[in-house]
């Protein structure tokens, strides 16, 4: 350890002081119980953190040091540590030590309880209370703009779906990334871009595609988007043009793809979901000609479509059918071996939307599309009236982390730290909610839990949770038909000991509603 660093830190030693605390924490431990010290230490060092006495970049003391002071085992302050870094509040950098990295968000004030159901408001859905009321509680009631008006409601513990690790966003490797890229650039190059994509990230997206999903297409093949949503849109937009009319989705389901769909003015059909994937018999007798899904990790209930089932759905696109293929959470797989894509089978009969919003960031609005030759020149005419294109700068710098392996190495990254977050909400629901099912364990960044022969509103559940404050999506809203009440859980943006609290307050939830 450098011995500069343990300078840094000894001021109490060159006053002649020995106190039993570290000075910049004031705090002493001594007479903690030993189970408690860990707690005790990160809450003290979180609350520096957000009280400005460790500002932003300021280095930590090197654990041996902190110990010594404190009067504790040196494991007492590595776990502190850790569960800091877990948080995304500190970050090691090797020999330069443990620095301040971010700042917790402020504890918000959890959403009082909604009012009991009534029959002019049935409890089947959540929507936000009228804009301006203190705290925007949640209320009983329909509506449409459901998951937007849930993430906007503060809530001390979010285990929504749908959302990475974000303190693990490779802001260094982004920042050189893009460091270079300006610097290579022209004054051209500032102008209009390709309403199809940058040709360079076009370029490395089709390496990033054979190498990750077995995927082979030329870089013209590709269009990119502002995200799978984006891809939704302009697939429908097409779709209707060319005489479209309904579209085949699965339920259980996305409810954002399926609004998606219904704004570009199609009918969703819902075809059943079971332990096989997307019930394919049901999809030819529903004559949709077209069907979305998520065939690698299937929202929400995280199954993979099974080899007999792809066999019938690609006989079906063979046909005159045409899929629409989410690649939904496909590289965050951790017990299973990699799905290959529907897309690298039959490129004649799929659309294949991609994104990085669950590797990187949702931020970033960045993703890819690639159609049938037939509906490519329609594509690429719709997203260049939708936008004129992405931002070129941004498509740029993710060319070059893909192109240079680091996106690779972020993906290792955060899947060793996604599965020990999985674990960790498999343990807590374990111990906190006995009677719930789990289901798609094996991928993703949620897990779905179901209370089956359970006679409550999933809603209802999800509410009073909300009120506990802990933020969760009811199954109910990814439903058409009815199914055993349920909820959707992601566990990939918090820290364990976050995740463990929330699904204990789900199952203070499931309590009262008994």
């Amino acid at each position: 350890m450098d011995r500069a660093k343990d300078r840094h830190f000894e001021g109490s030693k060159t006053t002649g002081r020995r106190p039993g605390g570290s000075d910049f924490l004031q705090l002493d431990l001594r007479e903690a119980p030993p189970g408690s010290r860990t707690e005790r230490l990160t809450a003290r060092i979180r609350a520096a953190i957000a009280d400005g006495t460790l500002p932003l970049g300021s280095r930590l003391p090197p654990s041996r040091v902190l110990a010594a002071e404190l009067g504790v085992s040196r494991g007492v302050v590595t776990e502190a540590y850790q569960r800091l870094a877990d948080a995304g509040q500190v970050q090691g950098r090797g020999r330069a030590g443990t620095t301040v990295a971010a700042a917790p968000l402020p504890p918000a004030v959890p959403a009082p309880l909604p009012p009991a159901p009534t029959a002019a408001a049935p409890a089947d859905r959540l929507v936000p209370a009228r804009s301006g009321e203190p705290g925007a509680p949640l209320r009983t009631g329909a509506g449409e703009a459901l998951v937007d008006a849930l993430r906007s409601v503060p809530c001390r513990i979010d285990l929504s779906p749908g959302v990475p690790d974000l303190t693990a966003f490779p802001r260094s490797a982004w920042l050189q990334a893009e460091r270079r890229v300006l610097g290579a650039l022209t004054a051209g190059d500032f102008g209009y871009g390709n309403p199809q994509g940058a040709p360079a990230l076009r370029t490395a997206v089709a390496g990033w595609l054979a190498r990750n999903r077995g995927i082979r297409a030329d870089p013209g093949e590709i269009v990119v988007v502002a995200g799978v949503a984006q891809a939704l849109a302009l697939v429908a937009y097409v779709l209707r043009e060319s005489g479209v009319r309904r579209v085949a989705v699965e339920d259980p389901g996305s409810l954002g793809a399926r609004q998606q769909l219904e704004h570009g003015r199609l009918e969703t059909v819902p075809v059943p979901v079971d332990e096989g994937g997307l019930d394919t018999a049901a999809l030819r007798a529903s004559g949709a000609p077209a069907v979305l899904l998520t065939p690698a990790h299937q929202f929400p209930t995280g199954v993979v479509l099974d080899g007999e089932r792809r066999r019938e759905l690609l006989g079906w696109a063979a046909d005159g059918g045409l899929v629409v293929e989410d690649d939904y959470d496909a590289e965050h797989r951790y017990d299973r071996a990699p799905v290959p894509a529907l897309r690298a089978l039959l490129p004649e009969g799929v659309c294949y939307a991609g994104s990085v919003s669950k590797l990187l960031a949702p931020a970033l609005r960045l993703g890819w599309l690639l159609v049938p030759p037939r509906l490519r020149d329609a594509v690429v005419t719709a997203k260049r009236y939708a936008d004129l294109g992405n931002p070129v700068l941004a498509q740029l710098v993710l060319a070059r982390l893909m192109d240079s392996g680091e996106l690779e190495r972020h993906l290792r990254h955060v899947r060793r730290r996604h599965r020990r977050r999985r674990d960790a909400m498999l343990r807590a629901i374990a111990a906190h909610l006995p009677g719930a099912r789990v289901h798609g364990a094996a991928a993703g960044l949620h897990l779905m839990v179901t209370f089956d022969g359970a006679a409550f509103e999933d809603t209802a559940l999800a509410a009073r949770a909300l009120a506990l404050g802990a933020k969760a999506h009811p199954l109910s809203w990814h439903r058409v038909r009815p199914g055993p009440p349920g909820l959707v859980l992601g566990y990939a943006a918090g820290p364990p000991g976050e995740l463990e609290e929330g699904v204990a307050l789900l199952g203070r939830a499931l309590t009262r509603l008994g």
